[in-house]
């Protein structure tokens, strides 16, 4: 139970995340715009999703910044900050399911393929990249002949919208496939491609592309949730940058960027060396494929 706690807790906050079952109905046009809707789930999860009970932080942030009055994203930018402080990127390793999407596809047998490391470090920063230049810079400079921006990210990148929202809104209602352009068929291959590069490489979206895990990754030594190494414990076995998909070595850089806290390193030390850390507090260790919880 406790090896797929994880993936249990991903697929239900992603159910939860999704649960307007009104909306998957055939021909429902109709999207959930209750009160919840207002609010940003933590992860990314398509804003227009039939079953979407909240708002994309992504999506969100482009919307306001888009906006034709440059109003400044104090609600948006306070919540991620919020959340960066408290968690970080334990939401990309317990909550996103997009995340648990790419694990899944990940475990289909097919030859896997390794980045040699310099390629590979230069391409994690193409996340922040995608969060400077299209989440933020281009929603805020470019202004239409009306005055107002355009969410690009959103609406020529995201495979999560095409995944969660263009396919399922496209299947549904039939009045929407004649309608359909170029810029569906190529966010289609975008989609496919993110696919099947999951397929090959551990997370691919997280690792290079994905913007709200670089915002993430800014609070990544100051938030209150992390993993921490007691060096006195540690025996610098290695088992822990074995286990480690994110090709991180936790027992080096236990605050690295590009940890998503799935806690497979913690869970795998035979030493109890990793531990979980909430406020300063150790509250879970590892012993050997176990977790022990602290007291």
């Amino acid at each position: 139970m406790a090896k797929h706690l994880r993936k249990i807790v991903q697929a239900g906050f992603g159910l939860l995340s999704n649960a307007y079952a009104k909306g998957f109905l055939p021909g429902s046009a109709a999207l959930y715009n209750g009160p919840l809707k207002h609010f940003c789930v933590p992860g990314m999860n398509c804003y227009s999703c039939p079953g979407a009970l909240g708002a994309c932080p992504i999506g969100s942030l482009q919307a306001v910044l888009a906006d034709r009055h440059r109003r400044f994203p104090f609600y948006v930018l306070g919540y991620l900050a919020a959340v960066g402080l408290f968690v970080g990127r334990f939401i990309c390793g317990w909550l996103c399911l997009f995340g648990l999407l790419q694990e899944l596809l990940y475990k289909i047998p097919v030859p896997k393929l390794i980045i040699p490391g310099k390629a590979d470090r230069a391409m994690r920063y193409l996340k922040y990249v995608v969060l400077a230049v299209l989440v933020i810079g281009l929603p805020l400079l470019y202004r239409s002949e009306y005055g107002a921006g355009e969410p690009f990210f959103c609406k020529y990148v995201c495979p999560v919208g095409t995944l969660e929202a263009g396919v399922p809104l496209v299947l549904l209602n039939r009045s929407l496939r004649s309608a359909l352009g170029w810029l569906f068929r190529w966010k289609m291959l975008l989609l496919v491609l993110c696919i099947a590069a999951c397929m090959f490489l551990y997370r691919p979206f997280c690792k290079y592309i994905c913007p709200l895990g670089a915002f993430y990754a800014l609070f990544r030594k100051i938030s209150l949730i992390r993993i921490e190494v007691d060096a006195g414990r540690c025996t610098k076995c290695g088992a822990c940058a074995r286990v480690c998909r994110m090709q991180v070595d936790p027992h080096l850089q236990p605050d690295s960027g590009e940890c998503i806290r799935c806690g497979e390193c913690v869970r795998a030390c035979p030493a109890q060396a990793l531990s979980y850390v909430a406020a300063g507090k150790r509250v879970a260790c590892g012993r050997g494929e176990k977790y022990t919880i602290v007291k």
